[in-house]
């Protein structure tokens, strides 16, 4: 028997079939005509080789093939209505789950601190396993051993699923009192010395030998267009350094918005912001995950989540 053949609805209606060991009902309960029933039991009736069902006066009465079936047809539906319901259900205030987060630290601490404290407080039976990109190989996202994964993405495979969190445009983050604030110009800008703050893409870092500007991101780059080179005095990837760098000395940080009012707001030290004096394409953070977990309710769920804290 070729199961490509075989219309699987017909192995439910022989189940209700056997149960109600009449046509008429078994259609009602089914919401099929008394003629659909019919055929469906001739179907069946061909299908197995046998009558199934026969009639003794008024009553129909099953065969022994179809007594014998009932158990495995029982079984069969058991095993499909699990395979249904398990993936169709999620409830995030009783389910053990743990989701897989890879995010840059610079993104962690604008964008994830107060999606972390509502999920500590809100669902305390999930959990949430952050992840450094020196930790994660684009292999790991693409099987879904990590579930999203959160940074600025240029290349990525068209198989990946990618949704926008938020934009941001660059400002300079400098103590108070700064030169930045009373003379905003490129010069100014040149003029002094700057921290660098980058860290993006899967797996770990290669030793960068010769640190051309063109290498180092958007703010060099958009120098680059204008015919300038800025003098990077500090090259970082830990945001918590920024603060106290540029407290206590006249070093300059172009950083995101979002990240730089995060580091004045949460920390004591005298800091302001001011614009960049030069133009430089805003950054787009995104949130990417593989087609394997797309589907998932426990995904689209976490995905949900996330999207509230743009």
């Amino acid at each position: 028997m070729n199961l490509r053949q075989i219309d699987l609805n017909l192995l439910v209606y022989l189940h209700v079939l056997i149960e109600e060991r009449s046509v008429s009902q078994a259609a009602n309960r089914l919401a099929l005509t008394q003629s659909a029933m019919s055929n469906a039991l001739k179907r069946l009736r061909d299908l197995f080789c046998d009558p199934l069902l026969v009639r003794s006066g008024s009553t129909m009465m099953c065969t022994e093939k179809a007594l014998a079936l009932k158990p495995q047809l029982e079984h069969f539906l058991s095993v499909v209505q699990a395979i249904t319901i398990q993936e169709n259900s999620f409830d995030p205030r009783s389910t053990q789950h743990t989701f897989r987060i890879m995010a840059n630290e610079f993104l962690v601490a604008p964008l994830l601190v107060a999606f972390l404290r509502d999920i500590a407080s809100q669902f305390p039976s999930i959990k949430i396993d952050l992840i450094h990109p020196s930790d994660v190989t684009l292999s790991e996202l693409e099987q879904g051993q990590v579930d999203i994964a959160i940074d600025r993405f240029t290349r990525m495979p068209s198989s990946f699923h990618q949704s926008t969190l938020w934009r941001d445009n660059y400002c300079c983050l400098a103590r108070a009192g700064h030169p930045i604030h009373t003379h905003l110009d490129v010069e100014t800008y040149l003029a002094h010395s700057h921290i660098w703050l980058n860290r993006s893409g899967f797996g770990p870092e290669p030793v960068i030998k010769n640190r051309e500007p063109q290498k180092l991101g958007w703010v060099d780059q958009a120098l680059i267009q204008l015919g300038h080179k800025r003098n990077i005095a500090v090259y970082a990837r830990h945001h918590s350094l920024i603060a106290d760098l540029c407290a206590g000395t006249d070093l300059l940080a172009t950083l995101p918005r979002r990240l730089a009012e995060h580091l004045v707001a949460n920390t004591r030290v005298e800091l302001a912001l001011c614009p960049v004096p030069f133009p430089i394409v805003p950054i787009g953070v995104s949130m990417l995950w593989s087609p394997l977990v797309h589907h998932s309710p426990a995904h689209v769920w976490l995905r949900q989540q996330l999207q509230q804290y743009k």
